[in-house]
């Protein structure tokens, strides 16, 4: 199972979530994330703390997302539902395998929380709600095997 994380700069949600997947070794997942609007930037400041002290080691930089990542994604999740949205008008071919984390793992339609600017705590909170939802992920990428 090939898995794609996207949010909007690819520095704060889709990387963390990319590193918390990553982390726990799935056999046969293999996972990447990119941004709709993203540039080459590193990971904000406040991510690569909070991954740190999580034990989480993880080296990112920023990039866009690619037509190659829509066709190499068995799944693309996206952090919002506008995110989605920009997906689907662009790419409405890949509307079958297009679904944000929250509705793919939990059925709701709420958007992940977004740490970006806030302080090392809000980036932990983000951290947290992600890590849940990878956790659910996890879950039913198990069950799916």
């Amino acid at each position: 199972m090939k898995i794609v994380f996207v949010c909007t700069g690819n520095t704060c949600r889709s990387p963390m979530a990319e590193a918390i997947l990553e982390s726990k070794r799935i056999t046969g997942i293999e996972v990447r994330s990119a941004g709709v609007f993203a540039g080459s930037s590193p990971i904000s400041q406040n991510a690569g703390a909070v991954l740190a002290e999580q034990g989480i080691e993880f080296d990112h930089t920023s990039r866009p997302l690619s037509p190659e990542d829509l066709e190499w994604a068995d799944v693309i999740l996206t952090m919002t539902l506008s995110h989605k949205q920009l997906i689907h008008q662009q790419h409405p071919y890949m509307s079958e395998k297009l679904y944000t984390l929250k509705e793919y793992v939990t059925g709701s339609a709420d958007d992940v929380s977004d740490p970006y600017g806030g302080s090392v705590t809000v980036y932990q909170q983000t951290f947290d709600e992600l890590r849940e939802l990878i956790g659910r992920l996890e879950t039913k990428l198990l069950q799916g095997k």
